[in-house]
């Protein structure tokens, strides 16, 4: 209720900001100090429940992809905030707009240090908030979601924060209305103009394609920039999208993390071009160059930040969209013979008696029995070099992991994926190990009825860590402490939270599973043992 005919409550003023910007879900997990936000909820809105905050925000965040505006986050004071932090980590790294809020106790009593208050509620998200503010007083609160909201949006995008004071929401103050603010910035025209001469010039171009090109709704301009040209395009290290269908002609294949590997692929290329990708993500250390000796290299990216520490050549900054258009806009360049073609690769084979599934035979099958559209939301980080291989992605906004390398984003990502992607079925692809960081959102799956299809890979380790381990001197057969996955049941686990769980070791089996998961209206969870 407003406390009088003339001035809403901070509460009410907030609502209806929500409702102009879009933003009618709020994804949390409640405390004590957000309740007063909920009093007299209006109908129109949906309030998301998560089991435990990491999974609220993966939810959030896959939400916001999906739907290309920000999430609305509600978390619980330093302890929500805390549990969080993982998956705010990865929506920053994943340049996803979300506004959180986080609960803080009531202003008469801060200066006693009560019980569930946060003492540096605007320190504690740090770094990984584009923003973060808890107003100076109650009435100032609608000003700061208001300014959160186009912070989050304008790129690169990203999470912002805003502590409210529980006493907040039912002081009187005034109605914020809704502006226009940009969110689209174009490159510099001569900046573009030299790229474009380049580009022109060149005898043998590279794209490397990073998330930022779906993420920006680029997915066309780059194919067409591509055939212009006749580039070969290779998808940069650790991506979390897809901007090039990987059944093109011109697709080259993944970059991998490393300098030196990556020098080798681009390797034969007179000019590289990587649009909306940093140049380049490195997972170890390295030597040499960055690029092949007598290469150049140029960067359309919307971050000024990776701007600044890209080592070599030209950097444009700005909407990558709209520098694409900028750069199709151009003459059209000499004809260039097509590129060879990328090796097919040999089909994965069912195991012999006795044998587990290999990887690749199961995501070879999904491959064959998905739809094309279907979204796969991936967090299988030691199979992601057999995913590359044996399941392709076909089309825009139909690939999502996360950009951090950091567990417990993908599996409620999915869900969150899911509750906007309503017509296309949405695949959550999840290794052992991750799936145990947010085994949870399978009940908000189950409660909210999503037809997800989950898929363990369930090789009983932390096999990453095993494979990586050479790098840091380990020898084969060492052991490896901490890494071993014994005596999990998925299965059980789902049906526990409302899931169908179903485990799979057959080949036989494996088609009947996914046929059916994949034609559910509810969701399912298929545990592959796999080799």
């Amino acid at each position: 209720m407003s406390t009088s005919a003339e001035q809403p409550t901070v509460r009410e003023a907030v609502i209806a900001l929500l409702r102009d910007f879009g933003m009618t879900k709020i994804f949390g997990n409640p405390g004590s100090t957000e309740l007063p936000l909920f009093l007299d909820f209006p109908e129109d809105f949906s309030y998301v429940l998560g089991l435990q905050e990491a999974v609220v925000v993966g939810m959030a965040d896959g939400h916001a992809q999906a739907t290309r505006n920000a999430a609305f986050v509600n978390l619980h004071s330093a302890a929500g905030v805390g549990h969080a932090m993982g998956n705010i980590f990865t929506a920053f790294k994943n340049r996803t707009p979300m506004v959180i809020t986080a609960g803080q106790q009531a202003r008469s009593i801060l200066p006693y240090e009560p019980f569930l208050y946060s003492g540096q509620a605007t320190e504690l998200a740090k770094p990984y908030v584009k923003w973060s503010i808890e107003p100076a007083r109650a009435e100032d609160v609608p000003h700061a979601i208001a300014r959160a909201y186009y912070l989050a949006m304008l790129p690169p995008r990203g999470p912002v924060l805003v502590s409210i004071p529980s006493d907040d929401w039912n002081k009187p103050c005034d109605f914020i209305a809704p502006r226009r603010v940009s969110t689209q910035l174009r490159p510099e025209p001569a900046l573009l103009e030299a790229i474009g001469a380049q580009l022109d010039a060149c005898e043998r171009p590279a794209f490397v394609i990073g998330a930022a090109v779906d993420r920006d709704a680029a997915w066309q301009e780059t194919v067409q920039l591509a055939e212009r040209h006749n580039a070969r395009v290779f998808v940069a290290p650790m991506s979390g999208r897809c901007g090039f269908p990987e059944d093109h002609r011109l697709f080259a294949g993944f970059l991998p993390a490393m300098r030196e590997r990556i020098v080798g692929k681009l390797a034969g290329h007179d000019f590289i071009f990587a649009i909306g990708a940093p140049a380049f993500t490195y997972h170890v250390e390295g030597q040499g160059p960055h690029i092949p000796e007598g290469a150049t290299l140029a960067q359309l990216i919307e971050d000024p930040a990776t701007a600044s520490w890209t080592p070599l050549g030209t950097s444009a900054v700005g909407g990558i969209r709209l520098g694409l258009q900028d750069l199709l806009a151009r003459p059209a360049p000499r004809a260039r013979p097509l590129p060879p073609a990328r090796p097919v690769r040999p089909r994965a084979e069912p195991p012999a008696p006795g044998e587990r599934l290999s990887v690749a035979y199961v995501l070879q099958t999904l491959d064959e029995l998905r739809p094309r559209d279907s979204i796969v939301v991936e967090e299988a980080p030691s199979s992601r070099p057999v995913m590359h291989e044996y399941l392709p992605i076909y089309e825009s906004e139909t690939f999502y992991t996360m950009c951090s390398g950091g567990l417990g984003h993908s599996m409620p990502a999915a869900v969150g994926v899911a509750m906007a992607k309503t017509r296309q079925r949405v695949i959550g692809l999840i290794g052992d190990g991750s799936a145990m960081y947010s085994i949870q959102a399978l009940w908000s799956a189950a409660q909210m009825q999503l037809p997800i299809t989950f898929v363990i890979l369930k090789n009983r380790r932390y096999a990453a860590l095993q494979e990586f381990a050479g790098v840091f001197g380990f020898k084969p057969g060492d052991r490896l402490e901490g890494t071993d996955l014994p005596d999990l049941d998925f299965a059980g686990l789902a049906r526990a939270q409302g899931v169908e769980g179903v485990r799979v070791e057959t080949a036989q089996q494996l088609g009947e599973a996914l046929t059916a998961a994949l034609g559910s209206t509810r969701p399912v969870l298929v545990e592959v043992e796999v080799a």
